[in-house]
C-alpha cells in the first residue's frame, strides 16, 4: 500500500477520533449545537474516507480519482468541522467562509468518489 493511502487511512481514523472527542465535548458545553453537527460530520465521514481509500488501494476504483476524493473529504472536514468547532468552543471562526467552503469541498469529494467508481480502474 502506498504512503498516500496509509496517510489517508490515518486521517480517516483521526476524523473518527475527533468525532468522538467532539461528541463528548458537546455533551458538556451549553448550546453546543454546532459542535454536535461537527461531531456528526466527522463520525459520518471517517468510515467513508477509510472505505474510499481502501477501494482505491485495492485497485477496485480509479485510483487517482478516489484518492483525490478522499483528500477532498479530509480537507472539507477540516474546514467545515474546524470552523464549527472553533465557533462553539472559542467564539471565533477559523476564517471567513471556512464552513461554506468546507461544505462545498465535501460535496466535491462525494462527487469525485462517484466518478472514481464509474471510471475504469487501471490494471
Amino acid at each position: 500500500m502506498a504512503f498516500t493511502d496509509r496517510a489517508l487511512l490515518a486521517l480517516g481514523a483521526l476524523a473518527g477520533l475527533l468525532g468522538v472527542a467532539a461528541s463528548a465535548a458537546a455533551a458538556h458545553v451549553a448550546g453546543a449545537d454546532s459542535l454536535k453537527t461537527a461531531a456528526q460530520f466527522l463520525l459520518f465521514h471517517a468510515p467513508a474516507i477509510i472505505a474510499v481509500t481502501t477501494l482505491s488501494a485495492a485497485g477496485l476504483t480509479h485510483r487517482t480519482a478516489t484518492r483525490i476524493a478522499a483528500a477532498a473529504l479530509v480537507l472539507g472536514l477540516g474546514l467545515f468541522c474546524g470552523d464549527l468547532s472553533l465557533r462553539a468552543l472559542h467564539g471565533s471562526p477559523l476564517f471567513p467562509m471556512a464552513a461554506p467552503i468546507g461544505g462545498v469541498v465535501l460535496m466535491a469529494g462525494w462527487l469525485l468518489a462517484g466518478v472514481g467508481a464509474l471510471l475504469p480502474a487501471r490494471g
